[in-house]
């Protein structure tokens, strides 16, 4: 089920553009001067974006990636010294603590936990936070030149934005922490055969590849992808018989939905199914 709407999103900011298209909200990262690098502008419009983005009918599956030839480059340490945007001030600690756990859950956590899929389309670096913010989608694409890092310990940062979480799960403990310690950076075939990236594609067809994907999401079991994702999580984190529990519990409510008829009868009569997401 292709959404009807089409157009610019208004995200608030020139630092983060918005675009909807064939059930395919594409938000993109947009300070090329800078490599994308994070701001607080920046990503509390990212924040708002998706959360309308997960209550939105017409959107069913969301894209995020950068412009000028990056994914984005992680924090923008001189621009996010710990100081108020509003009134110029420098925050209190534990106010920085709280506001950035709340850009957390907003952005990477928002992009894991949301009922859609998400992908993230690096035609260039991803680097810190950056890199944080890639890995939590559900799937990555990357053009061929793109090069991955975690850059942390570069900067004497531990890290943010959940990459410790995202990372130990897609490549192991022992990797993660050799990955984190010393910041090596990875090009797109060796992230590819870590399994960071789901495929690398040439620079110049590497948004026709995924908006490809991103529309077949869109127009596919939109009831069922939502159920698929909250088993494909907690497989991640879960223990294994609560898994085993809601596996049987979606995978018979997904039995009682108009897609799945639709997709037995499309079966029966050899067509594609035409899915309407209920």
């Amino acid at each position: 089920m292709s959404g009807n709407t089409s157009g610019m999103i208004d995200t608030g900011t020139d630092q983060l553009l918005g675009h909807i298209a064939d059930g395919v909200a594409t938000f993109t990262l947009n300070r090329p001067e800078r490599r994308n690098a994070l701001t607080e502008e920046m990503l509390q419009a990212l924040g708002r974006v998706l959360a309308d983005a997960e209550v939105n009918d017409d959107i069913g599956c969301v894209v995020l990636t950068g412009a000028g030839g990056a994914f984005c480059s992680g924090g923008d340490v001189k621009g996010m010294a710990g100081v108020d945007g509003r009134s110029g001030e420098r925050l209190a600690y534990d106010s920085r603590v709280h506001r950035q756990r709340v850009s957390h859950r907003a952005t990477s956590g928002k992009l894991w936990e949301m009922p859609k899929p998400t992908i993230a389309a690096l035609p260039g670096a991803a680097a810190g936070a950056g890199f944080s913010i890639a890995l939590a989608c559900d799937l990555r694409y990357a053009s061929s030149d793109a090069i991955m890092t975690t850059a942390f310990a570069k900067v004497g940062f531990a890290g943010d934005y959940g990459g410790t979480w995202f990372l130990t799960r897609l490549v192991g403990a022992a990797k993660a922490r050799e990955l984190y310690y010393f910041s090596d950076r990875l090009d797109a075939a060796q992230a590819e055969h870590l399994g960071l990236l789901n495929a690398v594609f040439p620079a110049e067809t590497l948004m026709d590849e995924v908006m490809d994907r991103a529309r077949r999401l869109a127009d596919g079991p939109r009831v069922a992808y939502r159920f698929m994702k909250e088993n494909l999580n907690r497989a991640v984190s879960g223990d294994l018989m609560d898994c085993l529990d809601l596996e049987a519990s979606h995978h018979n409510h997904t039995g009682t939905t108009e897609d799945h008829k639709e997709a037995a009868l499309a079966f029966v009569e050899k067509r594609t199914p035409i899915f309407k997401g209920r």
